[in-house]
């Protein structure tokens, strides 16, 4: 309650007033509720990210829209453009990913490449945004490639000797689980070099012939280490084995063979349709290994373009040290080229407690952006304790419902409501995601396209 003055304030402006000759104007005390009177305080909000880039949606205490965009951010409030996504199944994840995709498409120097590894009814689950958008899903499956489905070749010729020889490398190590030791390599070394030195102008070599020359090497191999020509053959039947795998066995016909031609890289959308693949065999990192190598070396080009690499199950990667160091030099190299990486993860716990902890971290290090969806208690205090998150965030989390996160940009924590368009809702939200939200708000509708044309001004 806001009182009457006390004789001692009284007596004391009128000496201030007698001493330096101003004349205080008395007002009657006004007596109210706090309720009330807290209207005096002039409402304040936390600073935002600015108003150029894509609008995600709302913040919650605030209620002022949350833009967010890592190219117009990086080198200024990003140290870099890399994002990370957490969550539970049901939240959100999934909405966030796909609108935030659409909405970045909208800018003329944008191009997406998607790794989806999820899948429902058969296909994954961007297939119903490439066909809006008029883009076919490359596929990889197995069964499909054997009828003449997409191949991508690990010794393309597109792809570097040095990115090859280290494509090759790590897929074995991923498919063993150990590093390749020194007579192993070298006879891999010898291999792909014999194949390289021998292909045709116009030709792609191919996984075959590297699993020939591992089977007989040359004799000049042999002689240059001088050792016998069987300890050659020996050193390399491991290799050659693996490597079998991808052009006889259960992943056969997805890359034993040149690169599929028609493949669109200049397309502004380029989905890896991932879903026929069992996510949880060691055909999967191995897959992520190769499509992130033969991107690196194919698609990522100083031209310009601002490019976002989305990955779902995004653990496979991480969570290998093999695959992960690959992909750590490609954010790296990525960062000069305007390539901003996107992981979607369920679980940290899934990755900072595996056998490539420490490249998990050198990852996450890169991740200045940080979107935290609903997590039980234990795995909050878990995620918090490893990205520094404030008490009060950590605290929430558990109790955030489908469609809010707490929003890491650098250091700015904010709760943010997303938001979905009915033009977007049909392509966004999945059968299995449909109780991701709640029905769209009239008043955010509004809110989306007013931002939207200020977006629109930018691009």
């Amino acid at each position: 309650m806001i009182g009457p003055q006390s004789p001692l304030e009284a007596i004391t402006q009128a000496f201030t007033g007698f001493l330096f000759g101003r004349i205080e104007t008395t007002r009657l005390p006004v007596r109210t509720s706090s309720n009330q009177a807290q209207a005096v305080y002039l409402p304040t909000a936390a600073p935002g990210l600015g108003d150029s880039g894509v609008i995600i949606g709302r913040e919650v205490y605030s209620g002022k829209g949350y833009i967010y965009d890592p190219f117009q951010l990086y080198g200024q409030q990003l140290p870099a453009p890399h994002w990370l996504v957490l969550g539970e199944s049901g939240n959100g994840k999934s909405a966030l990913e796909k609108t935030y995709v659409l909405r970045q498409l909208r800018f003329r120097d944008r191009q997406v490449v998607v790794l989806d590894a999820q899948g429902e009814d058969g296909v994954g689950e961007w297939a119903l945004i490439a066909s809006q958008l008029g883009i076919t899903p490359i596929r990889l499956d197995p069964m499909a490639a054997l009828d003449s489905g997409i191949r991508l070749n690990p010794l393309d010729p597109s792809i570097t000797t040095t990115g090859q020889l280290a494509l090759l490398r790590t897929i074995i190590e991923v498919a063993t689980g150990r590093a390749l030791d020194e007579r192993s390599g070298f006879a891999l070394k010898v291999a792909h070099n014999s194949v390289s030195e021998a292909v045709k102008p116009g030709t792609q070599p191919v996984l075959m012939d590297i699993v020939e020359q591992l089977r007989h090497p040359r004799p000049e191999a042999a002689e240059a280490m001088n050792v016998a020509m069987e300890d050659v053959r020996n050193w390399g039947l491991d290799v050659a084995l693996v490597l079998d795998r991808l052009v006889d066995g259960d992943l056969r016909g997805m890359f034993d063979g040149p690169t599929t031609i028609g493949i669109d890289l200049d397309a502004p959308l380029i989905v890896f349709d991932l879903s026929h693949i069992d996510r949880n065999s060691i055909a999967m990192p191995i897959l992520m290994a190769i499509v992130g190598v033969w991107l690196e070396h194919t698609w990522i080009r100083p031209d310009r373009i601002k490019r976002i690499f989305l990955v779902e199950e995004a653990w496979h990667i991480i969570n290998s040290p093999f695959v992960a160091q690959l992909f750590q030099r490609l954010l790296k190299f990525g960062r000069r080229l305007g390539l901003s990486f996107v992981a979607v993860v369920h679980h940290l716990s899934d990755v900072v407690d595996g056998a490539a902890a420490r490249e998990a971290a050198a990852i996450l290090k890169m991740a200045s952006t940080r979107t935290i969806y609903a997590q039980k208690a234990d795995e909050a205090r878990a995620t918090g304790k490893v990205l520094g998150l404030p008490r009060w965030a950590v605290e929430i989390i558990p109790t955030l419902t489908p469609g809010i996160a707490v929003w890491d940009v650098n250091g700015n924590v904010q709760v943010v409501k997303h938001l979905v368009t009915e033009t977007e809702r049909p392509l966004v939200f999945t059968d299995r995601a449909m109780t991701e939200s709640s029905a769209p708000d009239p008043l955010e509708e509004a809110e989306y396209e007013q931002t939207s044309t200020r977006e629109s001004t930018v691009a």
